[in-house]
């Protein structure tokens, strides 16, 4: 069993869980966070080395104390995932504030409230992987995705510049931008608005976006495009944002 532990948010299911099993796989003290307790326990089940946190990240003491605890009994983490995100669809107007709200604490002060936890811990030891989830969707505004698309533009600033600030020590700070992933997440999109942009770009596997992170931890790079057509849609975003919403409009018929 390794000496260091991994401490990942989101760990109830999707991307999460994948990460926390095969970190345990790998012979790692891992601290599962999640606000569902029935996911964390699906997670852990058959792991010894999985210990599960109920805690809502968007509550940071809860999650210092989860940090804490997993620093004096699993271990100096090795690696922050920041991986809890909901993603509730719908028009601006047929949206209530407070899903606006509860959007951005989990989305992207649960971000902040992980980073914010580990990184004196990092920096103290000049080394640790801060490794934060935004989307494609940080990038890319679309039609019905107001709340998650300000949420996920927040995560990649906030991200850019923790890692500008900590350019000079060896903290890997990363920014995964997958484009949609075949997680439960997707789910809630379902069970409120589909945008049919959805359909016409690929949906990718959570372990496609794990392999990228640790592609790019290696290589030390601040952003990560999983997938084949991601960084291809970041260009456009970039350099032809009018092409881009002309054909949002299209398919949405809006």
């Amino acid at each position: 069993m390794k000496s260091e532990s991994i401490l990942i948010s989101g760990a109830g299911s999707g991307m999460g869980r994948l990460a926390a099993q095969k970190m345990a796989q790998a012979g790692y003290q891992v601290a599962a966070l999640d606000i569902n307790e029935k996911g964390l326990l699906e997670t852990a089940e058959g792991y010894q080395n999985i210990r599960t946190f109920q805690v809502d990240v968007s509550d940071y003491d809860a999650v210092l104390a989860a940090v804490l605890e997993t620093e004096k009994n699993l271990g100096p983490i090795k690696q922050a995932y920041s991986a809890a995100a909901i993603m509730p669809l719908g028009k601006i107007e047929d949206q209530d504030a407070e899903i606006f709200s509860r959007v951005m604490a989990i989305n992207y002060f649960g971000v902040v409230n992980i980073n914010k936890a580990v990184l004196p811990l990092f920096q103290s030891r000049n080394s640790g992987d801060i490794i934060n989830f935004a989307s494609i969707a940080g990038w890319l505004p679309t039609i019905y995705m107001a709340a998650y698309d300000a949420s996920k533009f927040a995560v990649v600033a906030f991200t850019e510049v923790l890692y500008h600030e900590n350019i000079d020590n060896d903290i890997n700070i990363i920014c995964v931008c997958p484009p949609p992933v075949k997680t439960p997440l997707l789910d809630q999109a379902r069970g409120t608005v589909w945008p049919k942009v959805f359909d016409q770009g690929e949906h990718i596997q959570s372990e496609d976006v794990l392999n990228a992170i640790d592609t790019a931890l290696m290589k030390r790079e601040l952003f990560v495009f999983p997938g084949k057509r991601t960084k291809s849609i970041w260009r456009m975003r970039r350099w032809l944002p009018n092409l881009i919403w002309k054909n949002v409009h299209k398919v949405e018929g809006i």
